[in-house]
């Protein structure tokens, strides 16, 4: 097929994510997110810690939001909860990656929100079905501006936490983290072909919990920024 054939319908926008103090942008590509990734938040989860390997899931990039917009209330739910992460943006292509190496192929840092239908995530796992309608959810990958790691550093600790209306709801530090940044990678690289603009969601820590149009969601990551998200009316 040629590469100038006209299309039959308009081509969707390209998400790009800011970068702190840039006027370069990153063009998103993949969503990869880490599942129960702190111990507190695997127990709250009613499930059993396993530090044998990491398991992922995925989020389409047109579900991303900036930090600071506004969205309305999902569709198809009635526990629509917060997920307040540290999220890892590839800038070098890599396949099979040592995890002494790991850090060479990550550009910088963000704070993320993974933003979640957990009534219909919990339906989906008491049947042994995907998560993705509690998970793939339009405007539910939340992420700020990226922080390169030539500033931040590779932060393997520092405070992260969420909070509503003001309220502290999560609080733990990224040194509790299950499977680390670097074995992340390394592990998800011998699955995928990394590229440029993928992005990986950590994992969140304990104290996830519902919002409701109106509430204003804020959160931190020590070296990496801050976040924000308020949620709109549903539709």
């Amino acid at each position: 097929m040629s590469d100038n054939a006209p299309y039959l319908f308009p081509a969707p926008p390209q998400p790009l994510l800011p970068v702190r103090g840039r006027r370069e942008v990153v063009p998103l590509n993949r969503i990869f997110c880490v599942g129960r990734n702190y111990e507190a938040h695997a127990k709250e989860m009613g499930v059993a810690v396993d530090r044998e390997a990491p398991f992922y899931f995925t989020k389409s990039p047109r579900h991303y939001v900036p930090s600071g917009a506004t969205v309305p209330y999902p569709p198809g739910t009635a526990n629509y909860h917060y997920e307040m992460e540290l999220v890892v943006v590839i800038g070098r292509a890599g396949f099979r990656v040592p995890a002494d190496r790991a850090v060479e192929y990550i550009f910088g840092y963000a704070c993320g929100l993974d933003m979640t239908r957990r009534d219909l995530q919990f339906a989906a796992r008491e049947q042994r079905r995907p998560w993705d309608l509690g998970k793939d959810v339009e405007q539910s990958a939340v992420i700020a501006d990226i922080v390169p790691a030539s500033e931040s550093g590779h932060p393997a600790s520092g405070h992260i936490e969420l909070r509503v209306n003001g309220q502290t709801k999560q609080q733990s530090d990224l040194s509790l983290l299950i499977h680390s940044v670097p074995e992340i990678v390394a592990h998800l690289s011998t699955f995928y072909h990394l590229e440029p603009g993928d992005v990986i969601f950590t994992g969140t820590p304990e104290g996830v919990g519902p919002v409701l149009p109106g509430d204003l969601v804020q959160g931190s990551v020590a070296r990496v920024g801050d976040i924000g998200l308020t949620i709109g009316p549903a539709e």
